[in-house]
Formats: C-alpha cells, sequence, structure tokens
C-alpha cells in the first residue's frame, strides 16, 4: 500500500523519542478526507471508506511500515527563549516515498502526550483540525507553499480548552516537519556536531544541490522564507503565531492555529488574542521573518562563518521586496515595469482601502473590470477612488486585456473565518460535514468561479461578526 522510506527515523536518538499513538478517544470515525492531498502518496481515494483507514489515521491501529516518533526541537516564542519544545501533540507516523519518488512526512497532530507535551494533553479539538485541514488546502490553492491536510477524524471525545469541545485528529502532509527550532535546539545545548548533522540531513534529503555547501544552503533558506512572506502578505493572510519553532526549513507554511485572511483591510490587524503586543501583526510578518532568520543563523554559527552569515541576511530585505513587488503588480495587471510610478499607484490603491476599511480580496478581484459596484466597496471615499481609476485606467491602456491574467492571481475565494467557522458549526453542531465538503472545494480552486457558491466570497454576515481565534484555534 505505502513505501516507506523513513529517512528522519535514522537519525540518532536525541533528535526524537519513538513511541506509538497514544490512541485518542474510543470510536474514531472519518469527518472528512481530502483525494488531492491523497495523490501527493499515492493512496487511493477508495481507501477513505474503509474502517482500516479511520484507525490508522487516528492513531488506532499500527501505520504499515510507520516509525512512529516525535520530533525534539525547542524556540523563541513571542521573541524569548523558550528551550525545549518539541511535538507536545504531533507524532510523525512515518516517511513515504510517492510514485514520483517524492519524500513526504504523514504527521498525525492530536494523537496523544508525547514526552514534549510538558503541561498539555496532547489532544486537538475539531475546532483547530477543521480550520488547519481548510487552511493548509487554501494555501495551496493559492499557490503558497504550505503543509497539506489529507484527513480529520473525530475521536468521539471531549476535549477541554475553554470549554469542553469535541476532540478530532488531523493528518498533516509535508515534504518534511523540520523548523528552525530543530537547529536552536542543539545549537543551544552546546550539541554543535548535532547542528551539522542536521544540516546535511535536509540538504542531502531536501536540497541535494547544495550538497557540501552550508553557506548555499543558508541562503536558500534565507531566499524561501523571503518569498514565502511576500507570498503571505500579498495574499492577505496573517499567520497569527511567528515563533521560531513554527518556522519551517523548507520554506513552508506551517502550523496553522489563530491565522487569519483580510476582510477589510487593516495593516495593523493582529488575528491572534493572545498577542498582546502586536509582535506578530500582518504588517510586521515581514521584520519578524528576518528577525527569525537572525536567530537560526545564530544557531547555525558553529557551522558557517559569521560575515558568511550575515552576508545571507542582508539579502533578505531585496529578496523580500522584489517578489512582493512583483506579487502586487501581477494583481493589477501591471506587465510594462514603470518603477516608482507602478509602485505610487499600488501604494495609493492600499491606502484608499485602509480609509475606506474596503474588503482586501473583493477589491484585488474586481479589479479585472472595476465599474460602479467596484467604487461601492470605497464607502466613504468614493470620489477619491474614482480619480485613483481614472489613473489606473490610463496606465492599463497600454497593456492590453489583463482581465484573465488578473483573475488567475486574485482569487475569488479565500479561507475567510467566518467561512471556516461556518463548516465547524454544520459539523459540531448537526454532524454535517457537506459544507466542510463544499468550502474545501472552494478554496482548492479559488480563482475559479463556482456560480452558486458567491456568499463564500463576501465579507462576514452580522451572525459571525466578533469570532476570536487564539493559539489553540
Amino acid at each position: 500500500m505505502f513505501k516507506p522510506d523513513n529517512v528522519f527515523a535514522a537519525l540518532p536518538g536525541d533528535f526524537y523519542t519513538k513511541m506509538p499513538p497514544e490512541k485518542a478517544g474510543t470510536a474514531p470515525h472519518l469527518v472528512h478526507a481530502n483525494a488531492k492531498a491523497a495523490a501527493l502518496i499515492g493512496l487511493d481515494p477508495r481507501e477513505f471508506s474503509t474502517p482500516e483507514f479511520a484507525e490508522i489515521f487516528s492513531g488506532h491501529r499500527p501505520f504499515p511500515g510507520g516509525e512512529p516518533l516525535a520530533m525534539a526541537y525547542s524556540g523563541h516564542q513571542f521573541g524569548a527563549w523558550a528551550g525545549q519544545l518539541g511535538d507536545g501533540r504531533a507524532l510523525l507516523l512515518a516517511q513515504l516515498r510517492n510514485p514520483q519518488g517524492e519524500l513526504w512526512d504523514v504527521q498525525l497532530k492530536g494523537a496523544g502526550k508525547t514526552p514534549y507535551s510538558r503541561f498539555g494533553d496532547g489532544r486537538a479539538v475539531m475546532r483547530s483540525c477543521i480550520r488547519e485541514y481548510l487552511c493548509s488546502e487554501a494555501m495551496a490553492g493559492l499557490g503558497i507553499p504550505t503543509t497539506r491536510a489529507l484527513c480529520v477524524i473525530a475521536t468521539g471525545e471531549q476535549v477541554h480548552r475553554e470549554t469542553a469541545e469535541p476532540g478530532a485528529v488531523i493528518t498533516r502532509l509535508a515534504r518534511s516537519h523540520i523548523r528552525f527550532g530543530h537547529f536552536e535546539h542543539f545549537h543551544h545545548t552546546g550539541r554543535h556536531e548535532q547542528v551539522r548533522l542536521l544540516a546535511d540531513h535536509v540538504i542531502e534529503t531536501y536540497m541535494p544541490e547544495f550538497s557540501g555547501d552550508h553557506a548555499a544552503w543558508f541562503g536558500e533558506v534565507v531566499k524561501r522564507t523571503a518569498h514565502l512572506i511576500a507570498a503571505w502578505q500579498a495574499a492577505g493572510f496573517a499567520h497569527g503565531v511567528m515563533n521560531t519553532d513554527n518556522m519551517s526549513i523548507l520554506g513552508l507554511t506551517i502550523d496553522y492555529g489563530p491565522f487569519g485572511f483580510m476582510d477589510a483591510y487593516e495593516p495593523g490587524l493582529i488575528c491572534n488574542h493572545s498577542d498582546d503586543t502586536g509582535r506578530y501583526a500582518f504588517d510586521m510578518q515581514p521584520a519578524i521573518a528576518h528577525w527569525n532568520l537572525r536567530a537560526l543563523a545564530l544557531a547555525l554559527s558553529s557551522l558557517i562563518p559569521t560575515p558568511t552569515l550575515i552576508a545571507a541576511l542582508d539579502t533578505y530585505e531585496s529578496l523580500f521586496r522584489s517578489r512582493y513587488r512583483a506579487l502586487m503588480r501581477a494583481k493589477l495587471g501591471l506587465v510594462q515595469d514603470r518603477g516608482l510610478e507602478d509602485d505610487k499607484l499600488i501604494a495609493e490603491l492600499l491606502n484608499l482601502m485602509v480609509q475606506a476599511q474596503g474588503d482586501y480580496t473583493l477589491i484585488f478581484r474586481g479589479l479585472s473590470d472595476p465599474g460602479e459596484a467596484w467604487l461601492v466597496l470605497f464607502s466613504s471615499v468614493q470620489v477619491e477612488a474614482a480619480v485613483w481609476l481614472a489613473r489606473y485606467r490610463v496606465r492599463m491602456a497600454g497593456e492590453g486585456d489583463q482581465g484573465k491574467a488578473m483573475n488567475a492571481v486574485n482569487p475569488k475565494y479565500v479561507l475567510r473565518n467566518w467561512v471556516a467557522e461556518a463548516a465547524i458549526r454544520a459539523v459540531e453542531d448537526q454532524g454535517d460535514s457537506a459544507p466542510l465538503d463544499r468550502i474545501l472545494r472552494l478554496v482548492q480552486s479559488p480563482f475559479d468561479a463556482h456560480p452558486g457558491d458567491d456568499a463564500f466570497a463576501a465579507p462576514p454576515a452580522a451572525e459571525y461578526g466578533g469570532l476570536c481565534v487564539s493559539c489553540s484555534s
């Protein structure tokens, strides 16, 4: 059925603790499974309907050929050194080679305690599992590097957070779950040889083109991170908790908790109610990613000379700005590069959005054919928006018809918090996974029109106002 290749388990024992899942709950059953993710590991979707599927992906039955383990890592949380963290509620079941030869991690989240759980219960709630399930696939649909989601399994138990909530397990797929914090873990405990071993493992397994060149590899990590954050900013996505243990060494979006896509454009958006200082606000994300890369550089300082690390870090800002600028110009359909003139046009549009509290996704989507309905999105600054639109039309006169290209980069659908909440309520309150299935299809192809589903492209209605997300989300 699978072709295991458990290369992480072949590393020394201080990288992990090998252990079976705890078998959360007593009656696991499938809530939803994702055929697109299944294809990544060569899994036939017909397996979803077998009793074994829910048992394997809830941790109640051994994974064929797996070597389950919890990873050890450390990290900085909200800018402070937190020491040892690790997979407190995650378990790497196995690593698989798909038919194309790609290596994929299969990881459970919510299957029970590990030695790294500290004071936690190792469980996950249905709410958080559905949010991650949908958002990881939404990011993939947008073309943003991300972990993926195979399925959500209900455990049949109640899990206590602020209140008692239905428990669940989500199965995550990723090319790797190795984080900046893995390197920090060994550096800050003086185990420099393990830093080298881990770096060589990452290079050999995922980036063989950098074999023997740690400096060039670090430069690639800087580049991938810069490009990832540029994609977040262009999409209006706020991660919410950019600790170093939540930063992927492969430049993937990882660990979906208190995330949020913009409704009204608000540069200072704080999507995590635990973030009292706004450290992880939307407009802080580029700087925080740079901060995290500096923390990683320190963790690699026994491996790479400091001047080389600094030189690589110094490329971050230009890499970020160049990619962000390219993404934003594409959103406006600007093919010919007119430099500062185009930069000013983009900045003025964003400023109008701030003044009008205009919907970020709808405004950019509407730019492919802006008219009176588009101007209405600017509420109190419609006159100023009309002036901007006139200049924009003049600017676009020599660009030809860019509407199709713009609709291929400006999504109609993003996973707004209220949309995720609609799926959660249907599953929790009615046991109905049909809205979850419908929303998954929309976010997996977010640039398509999907006639009849326009409601899911709209800002939140009053009944979904005031939604609040935290690190347990």
